[in-house]
């Protein structure tokens, strides 16, 4: 029987996507392993394909699907939690900017733009301080995030995340993130840089400036001079463009010469107001300013709304899908390991579902159904191949 399975999975990953090597050396920590830590990451990866999160949960399918697992020796809970402790995180780093620049050398990515997009998010929760990025919220603790992904693309692959921990910021999180990312993957990879009003600041444009990333940010009363000029201006004026989108309609209100701010080091600011009609009744209006001066006010929107993405594509399929709040072992570089391996099960899922299984004309498989085929696969006893 064709389709989906783990074996197959592990194929496409160490040939197809050649990360044959992270399977070889993903960086293990442990003085006198006693099970291989090829067998631990693949365990965990597979283990978040099949929306199993914790090191209990992947204990058990070890212990009854190993031969179909591709997993040759049992462990315990323990042996992941102690393995997560120690497993270098840089290694897996390396091994998601891999899968994300071979995705663009094997044309995976679609359109004329590839973005970048930076956020934070929270993740976890317990009743008390359990390590150093533990932060208070409510009558709680939890974690937070700022992580990076492609998207503008037709594919969204979030591939790195940075951890903040009180007296840490989103934002310097983010720019820490941003610059090993963009040091890591080139300066020629990524068109742009697309963030939410907390990034509309002058050092991080600058920081921008300095990787050679144009800035696409939201406008909101954080500059207020400039968004009063931009609302002043646009209010009585009949719209500039106008178009229908996804069964609605868009007005768009687009000018490049307002002012920057006084610690901005731009000659002028393009400032682009949009203002969506959605089918369902809704009404949808933004601001957004940019140092893209050669796009056209169409594709400048699209630009913009790619923003999105990595909520809806990263985070919330992070966090319903893959377990991503789920804490396995409350440990700070188990924390950091745990979420990077979760974003590379994302990555080589999407890849290997919505690029490699949909050659032809056929539809391509959706998360849950992938997901369902593997767990049917697991079943099926079909002979692994070591090699």
């Amino acid at each position: 029987m064709k389709g989906p399975s783990p074996a197959r999975l592990r194929k496409y990953f160490c040939q197809r996507l050649r990360l044959d090597w992270y399977l070889d050396d993903p960086g293990d920590g442990r003085t006198f392993p006693q099970i291989s830590a090829s067998i631990l990451v693949w365990a965990l990866l597979l283990g978040k394909m099949l929306r199993v999160s914790s090191h209990l949960g992947v204990e058990s399918l070890a212990a009854l699907s190993g031969r179909s697992l591709g997993v040759a020796a049992p462990f315990c809970d323990d042996t992941l939690s102690y393995f997560t402790t120690l497993l270098d995180p840089e290694r897996s780093r390396r091994a998601l900017t891999a899968l994300v620049r071979g995705a663009k050398r094997g044309k995976a990515f679609e359109g004329e733009f590839i973005g970048l997009a930076l956020d934070g998010t929270g993740s976890g929760r317990s009743a008390e301080k359990r390590c150093d990025l533990c932060h208070e919220q409510g009558k709680g603790w939890g974690h937070k995030w700022a992580a990076i992904s492609v998207v503008g693309a037709g594919l969204d692959l979030p591939f790195d995340c940075e951890p903040f921990g009180p007296g840490d910021s989103e934002l310097s999180a983010s720019s820490r993130m941003l610059e090993r990312s963009v040091n890591a993957l080139g300066r020629r990879f990524a068109d742009y840089v697309v963030v939410d009003a907390l990034y509309a600041n002058a050092p991080f444009l600058h920081l921008c400036d300095t990787l050679g990333l144009p800035v696409i940010a939201s406008l909101k009363s954080n500059l207020p001079e400039l968004f009063e000029a931009a609302q002043a201006r646009f209010r009585n004026q009949a719209p500039h463009h106008s178009f229908s989108y996804q069964g609605g309609r868009v007005e768009i209100w687009d000018a490049h010469d307002f002012e920057p701010w006084s610690d901005l080091r731009w000659p002028t600011v393009r400032v682009l107001r949009y203002r969506h009609y959605r089918k369902d009744g809704k009404v949808f209006e933004a601001y957004w300013l940019t140092n893209l001066f050669k796009l056209s006010p169409f594709a400048l929107f699209h630009l913009c709304k790619s923003r999105w993405e990595i909520e809806n594509q990263g985070f919330n399929d992070a966090k319903n899908r893959y377990g991503f709040t789920h804490i396995p072992h409350h440990e700070k570089n188990a924390l950091l390991v745990n979420a990077l391996l979760t974003f590379l099960a994302m990555c080589v899922e999407r890849l290997y579902r919505l690029r490699y299984l949909r050659r032809g004309t056929h539809e391509s498989y959706t998360a849950i159904e992938f997901c369902r085929l593997l767990w049917i696969a697991l079943g099926r006893n079909e002979p692994y191949d070591t090699s």
